[in-house]
């Protein structure tokens, strides 16, 4: 492992803004789990996730334009969460943090109606069929979505992987989710009422769309609940 990596190792141990159980595949729920607001913003506002954030880039830019919501972003690799969570607190930024998980264990650290939304942003599609249930929208994971969203939450995705939007249509089609926007195209056909969809770019997302590759969007939300 390099010098530069294991510096940012132990300075992220050190971030007041960063969340790393000390095991990250914990047997039972963790103390936060159904009081965020109480034991750890200390106040009411709605909890937006964005699972799998990289090096963060929309839970910081949401954070910095809506200071009256709290933002966590979720991965499991700590060298991409220390860029985030270190722009957060150079900025000040409060409302931002950050927890260093696996997506398979939101269920052990969020309750039931305690997230208001969630970002799903340039995943890796796991294209073999034999992953599909890695798949961050594949059914088993919006599953453990509905067990911590409140009803009528958004669920936004952004991605280049044709293959992923498509198979996340389906899947929204399959289970009768509620599809509430989606673009193949969202930089050439996008009609996007939100702004901060566009002005906002991942580190991937510069990458794809300087080779010209269509960037696809798409929100919905969950109807588990409404189905019975």
């Amino acid at each position: 492992m390099g010098k530069k990596k294991l510096k940012r190792f132990a300075e992220i141990e050190t971030f007041a803004n960063v969340i790393q159980p000390n095991d990250r595949y914990p047997v039972e729920d963790h103390s936060f789990k159904g009081k965020w607001n109480l034991s750890y913003f200390k106040n009411q506002h709605p909890i937006i996730l964005e699972i799998g954030c990289g090096k963060g880039e929309y839970t910081v830019a949401l954070a910095r334009k809506f200071p009256n919501i709290n933002f966590i972003g979720v991965d499991i690799k700590g060298e991409r969460l220390w860029k985030g969570a270190r722009r957060a607190l150079e900025e000040g930024i409060s409302n931002a943090t950050f927890l260093r998980i696996q997506a398979e264990r939101l269920n052990y650290f969020f309750d039931q109606n305690e997230i208001s939304g969630i970002w799903i942003t340039f995943p890796d599609p796991q294209p073999r069929q034999s992953r599909e249930k890695k798949r961050l929208t594949s059914p088993k994971f919006l599953e453990r979505y509905e067990g911590i969203m409140a009803p009528g939450s958004p669920i936004h995705l952004k991605t280049d992987s044709t293959e992923l939007f498509e198979y996340t249509l389906e899947i929204i089609d399959q289970l009768g989710h509620q599809l509430i926007y989606h673009t193949s195209d969202l930089y050439e056909k996008g009609n996007i009422d939100e702004p901060l969809i566009k002005e906002t770019q991942t580190h991937y997302e510069s990458i794809y769309r300087a080779k010209d590759i269509p960037i696809k969007y798409l929100r919905f939300s969950l109807n588990y609940r409404q189905n019975g």
